[in-house]
């Protein structure tokens, strides 16, 4: 552990979250293939189930929140479907042409934990849908960009509000959520928001590991939590976009544990060299 309660990996053990991580996109990948018209956000979570039992994994979500007095959540994946902001429960819902549906997913493999974020396009998408998706996606890139040695949380969460802010179309970003430290617990020390000054917040070492996730909307950033404790809507009802990757902070630079080539071709496209312990 370093100051401030930070949990910080050895080489090792940075090396067996990416086996998490690794199911982790497996699970992802599985889940946006199966999206299209007539698919029910519970058949999504049946898919991530399959994925863990193949693995010998263990979901990082299924029955959270139970140990601080919150409803257990019920399911492997969290399925957000377009004004739902985060923590949907997949149901029998059937996603429809021109819906966005946002899957958080997180696996324990060995006592370690992966996890991310996708948002898929439910066939053709709108312009603004599109832009929603693209941008977050892009948000997130640029806050993984910034994760290296020496800088601080601020670097982080100042570059995703600053790609955010620069986009053409205006966003709303969500304050009440933000990243996290992941490692042996999937939510740990320290928060990483999605806005923020530059140079703040706890230093940046090597084998820190980070969840780093924006969420989006396409109107203002004012969230409301449904009945069922769980699911977090945008109370203005516009739609929600939402990217995560786990991101473990190395000497020579970051590695993105829950990308199957770690990050590699998003990073090099940003000018970022990617961790030599990828190759």
């Amino acid at each position: 552990m370093s100051g401030r309660g930070i949990e910080v990996k050895t080489a090792a053990q940075i090396a067996r979250m990416r086996q998490a991580g690794l199911v982790v996109a497996e699970a992802l990948r599985t889940m946006g293939e199966a999206v299209r018209p007539g698919v029910t956000t519970g058949d999504l979570d049946v898919a991530a189930r399959e994925v863990l039992a193949s693995h010998g994994a263990t979901s990082s979500f299924l029955n959270y929140g139970a140990q601080w007095g919150y409803p257990p959540y019920p399911a492997t994946v969290c399925i957000s479907v377009n004004e739902q902001v985060v923590h949907g429960i997949p149901s029998d819902r059937e996603l429809a042409a021109g819906d966005v549906v946002s899957v958080d997913f997180g696996a324990i493999l060995a006592g370690w934990h992966g996890d991310a974020a996708r948002t898929f396009a439910v066939g053709d998408a709108d312009a603004a849908t599109a832009d929603l998706v693209e941008v977050t996606r892009r948000a997130m890139w640029a806050g993984i960009a910034a994760a290296r040695v020496g800088r601080r949380v601020g670097d982080v969460s100042h570059a995703i509000e600053e790609y955010t802010r620069a986009a053409e179309r205006s966003f709303g970003i969500v304050r009440e959520y933000t990243g996290h430290g992941i490692g042996t617990a999937m939510h740990q020390a320290p928060d990483v928001p999605n806005y923020g000054r530059a140079r703040r917040g706890a230093r940046l070492v090597a084998g820190m590991c980070l969840a780093i996730e924006p969420i989006l909307t396409l109107g203002t950033a004012d969230v409301a939590t449904l009945d069922d404790e769980w699911t977090v809507v945008t109370l203005d009802s516009s739609r929600a976009a939402h990217w995560e990757n786990t991101v473990a902070i190395l000497p020579d630079g970051p590695w993105v544990l829950t990308e199957p080539d770690g990050g590699r071709a998003e990073l090099a496209a940003l000018g970022v060299r990617l961790s030599s312990v990828a190759d």
